[in-house]
């Protein structure tokens, strides 16, 4: 199967589905180590790519890996960004063996060593934790749940005159009920 006839079809341009993969890469590799499922590729063992679930709004759902090494993730850019095509930070929520609701921004300013990040969505502050050009939800569950209620993340990066990242969360419902269907709970 052609990785193009994964893409929904309100993105005709992305038959360079390039752009896709390194999209849903950056997402898997944002998410932090501790967190990642440890196995071994064995030398000529096919790699599975990405697989898109859907699009749905402005979010993006997709599992990569098979069995109980599946790992389903949904993410959004930054701003006006095609999630697809985009370029500028991403917002994510992962489920995983072991890990469910993992949040984290990917590739937003160089934070400063053992900085905290507030998400504001609504009226709710959502902590954050930062590493490097990273930051991840203290409390996935209580920061999913505000995904479901709002409209809107936004981001305050620390610093005198750090641009707020805001994240739309138009569709973000959907995204996440596609992949806690394709990866439920044991």
């Amino acid at each position: 199967m052609r990785a193009s006839s994964l893409l929904p079809v309100r993105f005709p341009s992305l038959v360079a589905s390039a752009a896709v993969a390194a999209s849903l890469a950056a997402v898997l590799l944002a998410v932090p180590a501790v967190a990642a499922p440890h196995h071994t590729v064995h030398k000529g063992a096919a790699v599975a790519a990405p697989k898109e679930l859907g699009a749905f709004g402005r979010w993006i759902a997709a599992t990569h890996g098979t069995g109980g090494q599946m790992v389903c993730y949904a993410f959004t850019r930054a701003g006006d960004e095609d999630p697809a095509t985009g370029s500028g930070p991403i917002l994510s929520v992962t489920d995983r063996p072991g890990g469910r609701n993992e949040v984290a921004v990917s590739g937003g300013p160089l934070y400063p060593k053992g900085a905290g990040v507030m998400v504001q969505v609504g009226a709710t502050g959502l902590d954050f934790y930062t590493s490097g050009h990273d930051a991840f939800a203290r409390d996935g569950r209580a920061t999913v749940a505000a995904f479901e209620r709002g409209a809107t993340a936004v981001l305050r990066p620390p610093g005198k005159g750090a641009a707020p990242l805001s994240f739309s969360l138009t569709g973000f419902s959907a995204a996440h009920a596609a992949i806690r269907k394709a990866c439920p709970p044991r």
